[in-house]
């Protein structure tokens, strides 16, 4: 059985608290055409590398109908600037334009199969997964990426067409897992493709 989620498969249902102070579950965005998921964190430079983009791509997105909410599940034993008060500061900092919420227990993250920060989860309308994987092909070095497969998928989807390449490995830092080592990964979180 794999770790991840499968393409096809339903978006498991959430419900957390946001750096907004409200808690957010998967119904609230039910009339969005397309949903992203994208777990997510403050320290990873691969994160802080495409957090940019991420605004940028709900600003050109947004009025197309789809929507973006983001999601730390990392511990913050060993990674303290992933707490929730740096949470709050980072989303201000960098003016989020998406919901940032606190996955503590990790179960979100677990039912997800969520391998690294950044990795991104694409939803239709019914919220079954379409697309999965990175944002693009270089998340640390804004404007040197040559790909765009995130933008491809919601381009694709938009169109009603299949997404022409619907999963990618996720480039980053792995998901930070309580009680594991810094650079665990399950047993069944092997490479996407």
């Amino acid at each position: 059985m794999a770790f991840t989620l499968q393409l096809g498969e339903q978006a498991p249902d959430f419900s957390l608290p946001g750096v907004d102070g409200k808690t957010h579950s998967l119904a609230e965005f039910a009339d969005a055409k397309l949903l992203i998921v994208v777990f997510s964190c403050n320290h990873c430079p691969f994160v802080i590398g495409s957090e940019d983009r991420m605004n940028d791509l709900v600003a050109d997105y947004a009025a197309k109908g789809a929507t973006m909410v983001a999601i730390n599940s990392n511990e913050t034993d060993g990674h303290p600037t992933d707490s929730f008060d740096d949470m709050v500061a980072r989303a201000g900092e960098k003016g989020f334009a998406f919901p940032y919420l606190c996955d503590e227990s990790q179960a979100t993250a677990l039912a997800y199969g969520a391998l690294r920060t950044p990795h991104f989860y694409v939803f239709d309308a019914d919220r079954n997964l379409r697309y999965t994987g990175r944002m693009d092909d270089n998340p640390m070095e804004p404007g040197k990426e040559t790909t765009h497969e995130l933008r491809d998928a919601l381009d694709d989807l938009l169109a009603g067409r299949d997404v022409a390449c619907p999963l990618t490995n996720p480039i980053g830092c792995n998901v930070k897992w309580k009680g594991e080592d810094a650079h665990w990964m399950p047993a069944e979180a092997c490479d996407l493709v």
